[in-house]
């Protein structure tokens, strides 16, 4: 397939023609013409395709909130050519079998490369590690071991994870929450918990975690990568850590970016996800973290959930938030049209550092002749109000519903073809 972009800006830099052919990146100038299709992208920004460290697919077990399929075309309308779909599902992503099927329902999907995490431990249940050797030789090549959702609280089972992980080339990503501090917990502990009459989640229960696993991963010499980061505290363990030249890197979620725990007073469950939203000191505090580095990436933690799981008191509801097609326009209002990143610097933190984390080979690749023509093009200038109803999930529980937010994904390449044209997903 052959396919000229005209018009394109590169990290939103000067305009120039970019060649597609047989799946890279054939040529950059101006005036390139071509016997084959033509897109005209004139304004639009170029960036190589995004990819998510942390999604939730729901495939096998919840098809009836998410499926590989509906989740890829969630990506790819958000511009993501690479997605890690988190292991709890039902079965657990624990054994080679699991993870090879959602593997092969992602390469059935066509629209992104939907890369598994294998679970941890067995079932998630914190006892026993999982068959992590027999993951990372399956076809799925799995390289991000995960128990998201949970945390892996014992420290020496998580010693003996990060040990055999850092043999394989690979990566605990922690869900970092102190169990015995969060019993009960419905959202941000402060002054705003207090009064609402609910448990609050403190920010000590994530930063105890993070605190222990970066010695861990000293002491071993592995790779660890914390889940959400949400809190100030968390941001500046992850600063120390670095400075330390421990392999420690985050993310963050674009909510966390965006939203605080200001959102908990209409008790809308919309607004309930773990780690909760946190305080506007906190935004501040993860927004300069992502600008300056130390959070190393965005990702979206992606959960579907029906309605009867979100229409309900908030107690009893499910925490989590849709997140993949929206992110991108969330990053642009919190950190781009603050000045705090610049587009070349959000194609770091959203492709090439979760690329990199991921052992993704052929993803987060610079926008150069001879590299995988996996790109996704912005326009940055338009806006809209978000419409739950429209979105691509088969959930509908979205914290941006009826904010409008700037930027849309017009077109996105899966190795030179699109997978989303005009804004409408090819399959």
């Amino acid at each position: 397939m052959t396919l000229l972009i005209k018009g394109a800006r590169p990290y939103g830099e000067d305009a120039v023609d970019v060649l597609v052919e047989d799946g890279v990146i054939a040529a950059i100038g101006t005036d390139l013409s071509t016997t084959g299709e033509t897109v005209d992208a004139a304004g639009l920004v170029l960036l190589p395709g995004l990819v998510d460290l942390h999604t939730h697919l729901r495939e096998p077990g919840r098809e009836d909130t998410e499926t590989v399929l509906t989740g890829s075309r969630a990506a790819a309308l958000g511009g993501y050519t690479a997605v890690h779909a988190m292991a709890n599902t039902d079965p657990v992503a624990d054994t080679a079998g699991v993870v090879e099927q959602v593997w092969r329902l992602g390469s059935d999907a066509g629209l992104v490369d939907v890369v598994p995490v294998g679970a941890v431990t067995v079932g998630l249940g914190g006892e026993r590690l999982a068959e992590l050797g027999a993951m990372a030789d399956s076809a799925a090549r799995v390289r991000v071991f995960s128990d998201d959702g949970k945390c892996v609280a014992d420290p020496a089972l998580m010693r003996r994870a990060l040990e055999y992980t850092k043999a394989l080339d690979g990566v605990v990503a922690q869900h970092a929450e102190e169990p015995r501090l969060t019993v009960g917990a419905q959202m941000h502990e402060g002054e705003r918990s207090a009064r609402l009459g609910m448990t609050g989640w403190p920010a000590v229960a994530e930063e105890a975690i993070i605190a222990r696993d970066v010695l861990l991963a000293e002491h071993v010499g592995a790779r660890l990568h914390v889940c959400h980061v949400s809190t100030a505290g968390s941001v500046e363990l992850i600063r120390w850590a670095k400075s330390r030249g421990v392999q420690v890197t985050a993310e963050v979620t674009p909510h966390h970016l965006l939203l605080t725990d200001a959102q908990a007073e209409g008790y809308d469950a919309t607004f309930k996800v773990n780690p909760p939203l946190r305080t506007g000191e906190d935004v501040a505090a993860l927004r300069a973290g992502l600008a300056d580095g130390t959070v190393d990436a965005v990702a979206t933690d992606h959960a579907p959930h029906a309605a009867e799981d979100k229409e309900c008191e908030w107690s009893a509801a499910r925490p989590g938030m849709l997140g993949l097609e929206q992110a991108l326009s969330v990053v642009v209002e919190t950190m781009v049209d603050t000045g705090l990143l610049t587009w070349r610097e959000v194609a770091d933190r959203m492709s090439v550092r979760p690329a990199a984390i991921g052992r993704l080979a052929g993803h987060g690749r610079p926008l150069e002749v001879g590299e995988p023509a996996n790109l996704v093009l912005v326009d940055p200038g338009a806006r809209a109000v978000v419409d739950p109803a429209a979105l691509a999930s088969k959930s509908r529980n979205s914290p941006y519903a009826g904010r409008e937010l700037p930027a849309r994904v017009v077109h996105t390449l899966l190795r030179g073809e699109l997978s989303v044209r005009d804004g409408k997903v090819q399959k």
